[in-house]
């Protein structure tokens, strides 16, 4: 049977410049970067080429790099870094997120505020097509805000989010100016984040989005970032991240990191025209809705509901097809819970149980689309009269 992935932002496909990069740091003498000795020293110029091509790509200086285990530790890692970093020298200690942020924000966000009286989460609510509202923005910040924390885009709709609108916000608070940071995690496969990130202070990456490894990725700081480290050690990453350095991994993100680049020079128009020809044929199916249609999206991913339908019923079927997606974020797909993202932009939850991702690269083809709708198509003519049946 024909495989079809369309899940590339649960994991997009490891491209072979990427194992063939890492192929030298995954054997023999692997020097540890922080020593002095010859093997060592070949380890440390590694690290830090990769450190310079991760900081080229966010529009950042090296020095601003911390390499970490992926992009839940880097989301981490920024919110209770800067969070505890402010709680040291203030009585009360704010942190503002977006309503549709990955579990990685939200859960480090609102485990600070259980964990300490001082702190406090707010959430900034999103329009029906899950952009950002910014005037609710405007109005959650006040002297007690530490950091502001919004996705650059949204892992299951595609949603691309007011940067540029979030870090005015901030600017204008004046001299109580909080620290932003944004998941760029599924925005760095499309978008240029120097420009979309431009002055964004914390930038969460991951390599895995990217055709690289698992258990890599990057917080890339922008100028003086007060910041704690959660994981103490010998003062690697200049002492904001302890524990020797991963050579591969770095240098697996920074081998991905070069091909997007590539890619994104030549452009995602005939990814954008898969991305079209999906919405419109997947539109036609009765009771099916394309979520924010009318949003700024990246070109990869098509987000569909599907009223009375059942998101485990249809992803079973596909699977059985040999289509490969998802319903939700690729950390909950697995979970019998609704999606906090559509329920932020008020989708009523019979049809948020309905929810379909798919997620494409720019290596998926005319072919797999044609295979994609006509699977989705079958799953849907089935379902609806084994419904039917059941009435």
């Amino acid at each position: 049977m024909s495989q079809y992935y369309f899940d590339h932002a649960a994991s997009a496909p490891r491209r072979d410049e990427v194992t063939e990069a890492m192929a030298p740091w995954m054997h023999g003498v692997v020097g540890n970067p922080s020593g002095s000795h010859r093997a060592a020293r070949a380890a440390r110029r590694a690290v830090e080429e990769a450190r310079d091509v991760v900081a080229s790509f966010v529009g950042a200086k090296p020095g601003g790099v911390i390499f970490t285990a992926g992009g839940t530790e880097s989301c981490t890692l920024a919110v209770t870094g800067v969070a505890h970093a402010h709680r040291r020298s203030h009585e009360l200690t704010t942190v503002v997120v977006s309503a549709i942020e990955h579990h990685a924000v939200l859960d480090a966000a609102y485990m600070l505020a259980a964990d300490h009286d001082s702190v406090r989460v707010r959430e900034i609510a999103v329009d029906a097509e899950g952009v950002l509202d910014v005037a609710a923005l405007h109005e959650a910040l006040d002297e007690t805000v530490a950091l502001v924390s919004v996705m650059a885009v949204n892992n299951e709709t595609g949603v691309v989010q007011p940067l540029g609108a979030m870090v005015d916000a901030v600017a204008a608070m004046g001299r109580a100016h909080a620290v932003t940071h944004s998941d760029a995690v599924a925005a760095a496969p499309w978008l240029d984040l120097g420009e979309l990130c431009a002055g964004v202070d914390a930038v969460s990456l991951c390599a895995h989005k990217l055709g690289g490894p698992v258990n890599s990725g990057a917080l890339v700081l922008r100028g003086d970032v007060a910041l704690e480290a959660m994981m103490p050690g010998g003062g690697q990453e200049r002492g904001r991240r302890g524990g020797t350095v991963d050579v591969a991994a770095c240098v697996g993100l920074a081998a991905a990191i070069r091909c997007v680049e590539a890619e994104r020079r030549a452009g995602h128009d005939r990814v954008r025209q898969h991305q079209d020809r999906l919405r419109q044929s997947l539109a036609t199916l009765a009771g099916a809705a394309i979520t924010a249609e009318q949003a700024r999206t990246v070109p990869g991913t098509v987000h569909v509901t599907f009223e009375g339908l059942a998101s485990d019923e249809m992803l079973f079927l596909l699977d059985q097809d040999g289509v490969c997606a998802s319903a939700a974020s690729s950390c909950s797909s697995g979970a019998a819970v609704s999606s906090h993202v559509l329920a932020a932009m008020g989708v009523a939850a019979p049809r948020a149980r309905g929810s379909l991702r798919l997620t494409m690269g720019p290596d998926t083809c005319d072919d797999e689309v044609t295979a994609v709708i006509a699977a989705v198509t079958r799953a849907h003519a089935r379902l609806l009269e084994e419904s039917r049946s059941r009435r």
